[in-house]
């Protein structure tokens, strides 16, 4: 397989303080690739930095073959690459039919002088980002509750939802950041569920942060381990649990007193 995203040498601190150090790692193309790490370990800042969120000090950031470093996340979200937080940032105040009909870019309506001269262009528009909107919520099972308004869905349903708005453009890559995090049981099989569907139905390429290791275990080969801004190690789950390095990084050295 090709890489979807390469990450090369990179590095930034804060101040003098360095969170990332000479990291560099692939994600390839159609896997569903996990990052852990002890606290403290740089997980969320190289999320950040591959997303655009923030800047990187050195180094390279490669989506799909093209150099993206600092690029912003409008124009990594134009380029394929979207993502999602551990708290779900939904329009509460809109159904959430409506806040999957906001995601696609360019649309015609924003426009005041379409709206004025080109009504029926922007309503056909209209109508297929509903016809598409009604796909997504049927596909990730919250049909049943495509006219509550988004505030009132419960934090799995908001994550869900906010999954679904990953499909209503052409996604390439979706950065997962614990998804998991406040979702009982039942959802977060629904969850699970729908990124491995999206990851075989559509291509969809994942990079996924997760405390849960019953759902590291279930979606993701490889796994990526972090440990004080660089990459530790990189491996099958089996392999990742059962190494003496990452013991220790989590819970500091088994030896005898």
């Amino acid at each position: 397989m090709s890489s979807m995203i390469e990450v090369k040498s990179v590095q930034k601190s804060f101040g003098r303080l360095k969170v990332i150090n000479d990291c560099s790692f692939n994600i390839e193309k159609g896997s569903i690739t996990g990052m852990i790490g002890p606290n403290g370990a740089g997980k969320s800042t190289i999320f950040n930095i591959i997303a655009g969120t923030i800047p990187l000090d050195t180094g390279n950031i490669i989506l799909d073959g093209e150099d993206v470093t600092n690029q912003t996340a409008n124009a990594l979200f134009g380029k394929g690459l979207l993502r999602t937080f551990q708290i779900a940032h939904e329009f509460s105040h809109m159904t959430a039919l409506e806040n999957l009909m906001m995601v696609p870019p360019r649309q015609l309506g924003e426009n005041l002088f379409n709206a004025w001269f080109q009504p029926g262009k922007v309503a056909r528009q209209e109508t297929k980002n509903r016809r598409k909107a009604l796909e997504v919520i049927d596909y990730i099972g919250l049909d049943h509750v495509k006219n509550e308004l988004a505030g009132n869905l419960s934090g799995g349903q908001k994550k869900l939802l906010e999954l679904g708005r990953t499909m209503m453009t052409d996604s390439k890559v979706v950065l997962l950041d614990e998804v998991a995090a406040g979702v009982n049981r039942t959802l977060l099989k629904g969850l699970t569920d729908n990124i491995l569907r999206m990851n075989r139905d559509l291509g969809v390429t994942f990079l996924v942060i997760e405390h849960d290791m019953d759902m590291i275990a279930k979606l993701c080969d490889p796994v990526i381990v972090l440990a004080q801004g660089s990459v530790m190690v990189e491996g099958k789950i089996e392999d990742i649990q059962n190494n003496p390095q990452v013991i220790e990084a989590y819970f500091g050295s088994t030896d005898a007193a």
